[in-house]
């Protein structure tokens, strides 16, 4: 199987036939969803969501989750499937849209894949490593024991057990150290020689014909669009939003939930100003200190230290400055931190629209069909691309 990149296709609109699977592949915050809507009114296509945060229910400003109102208009596949204190494997994701494909293309629709989720369409169109999902029991041994000893300990028996994961995994790298840590006690195998295994992509299916549309627009343009994003997110209640989380659920700083942009700036938030929430006995309020430092009600010591000496009226004041500051601190790193992101959508997008041929039949001869990878800069020239 071939992949192609070509730029200059963008002006061309394919004649899609009755078996393709369309990825639309772009940055956060870069107007996916609008284009996704504008195409699932032709009738032609049906939604299949690519978000590893969309998959959560009740977690909906933080994710730009469309409303209510919108699933209900136009919907999606893999929306509100599970709870935050759940997680759901890359592997499950391409289970999940093996079946969904088979069924747009029985109801006679074209799959729509949307998000910008890039290590999922990378499983989709470059595959997957056999590696076994943990077994649940397997992983609340895990995490007991990261509890009791500390992810360093972890770290230091995969050194013993997987040392090729050993030398590529960061020592704080928790989710991926234990990650390799259930496999190998699952398996007696190291995740580094199951990753070594050939991979199977569901892209490399001879019956699809695949268009991957990697949309990557002007750093700057998608930057204010970002900002502007994360002002609708402040102004609808996120940290109302993650609080209500935090009554709901028995989160933990490290489940993979917690762990989304602009979530986990929040929640550092929330125990910097010593949010009562964390007095809930659901909750267990050291995992939290551990995570982002003990609480600092003011972020300027010497203002702490002097409070005791101050009037009521004074104090209150203090507090309430250091309150805000501690505020525009979570909203500037929430904004540096889904920059970031989008930074590194950008890498994999580049990474994907390089893929290299990577399948051959038993003759070692190219098979025929391609998974086409175009490149655009607007989402005006995709959906050119798709009508």
């Amino acid at each position: 199987m071939r992949y192609s990149s070509d730029s200059s296709s963008r002006s061309l609109s394919p004649n899609l036939a009755d078996n393709s699977v369309v990825c639309l592949m772009a940055p956060t915050a870069s107007g996916k969803t609008a284009l996704a809507y504008e195409l699932y009114d032709t009738g032609r296509y049906e939604l299949i969501s690519v978000d590893s945060a969309l998959i959560y229910r009740d977690m909906n400003i933080g994710t730009a989750k469309p409303t209510t109102a919108e699933l209900a208009r136009y919907p999606h596949h893999l929306v509100d499937v599970i709870d935050p204190m759940q997680s759901y494997s890359v592997a499950e994701f391409v289970s999940d849209v093996a079946r969904l494909i088979d069924s747009c293309h029985e109801n006679g629709k074209i799959p729509l894949l949307v998000g910008g989720t890039m290590m999922y369409y990378m499983a989709l169109l470059d595959g997957l490593s056999p590696v076994p999902d943990s077994d649940d029991s397997v992983r609340v041994r895990v995490e007991q024991w990261r509890q009791e000893e500390g992810i360093s300990e972890l770290y230091d028996y995969l050194g013993e057990v997987d040392p090729i994961s050993y030398q590529r995994l960061n020592a704080t790298d928790t989710q991926r150290i234990t990650r390799a840590i259930e496999v190998y006690l699952q398996t007696d195998i190291p995740i580094s020689e199951w990753q070594h295994k050939p991979k199977q992509a569901l892209a490399h299916n001879p019956n699809q014909q695949w268009h991957a549309l990697a949309v990557m627009p002007d750093r700057p343009w998608l930057h204010e669009r970002i900002a502007q994003r994360l002002d609708i997110m402040w102004n609808e209640g996120l940290v109302t939003e993650v609080v209500s989380l935090l009554e709901q659920y028995p989160l933990t700083p490290n489940l993979p939930s917690m762990r989304c942009v602009g979530y986990r700036q929040v929640l550092e938030y929330l125990v910097h100003t010593n949010h009562p929430i964390f007095e809930q006995p659901h909750l267990d309020k050291a995992q939290f200190n551990d995570a982002f430092g003990e609480p600092e009600e003011l972020a300027n010591q010497n203002m702490k230290q002097n409070i005791a000496f101050q009037s009521q009226a004074q104090s209150s004041m203090l507090n309430s400055q250091a309150e805000a500051l501690a505020c525009y601190q979570m909203q500037n790193k929430a904004l540096y931190a889904t920059r970031q992101l989008a930074k590194r959508q950008y890498t994999w997008l580049r990474k994907l629209t390089q893929l290299p041929i990577i399948n051959t039949d038993s003759t070692g001869d190219d098979k025929n069909n391609k998974i086409v990878i175009p490149s655009f800069t607007t989402m005006a020239q995709a959906g050119e691309y798709l009508r």
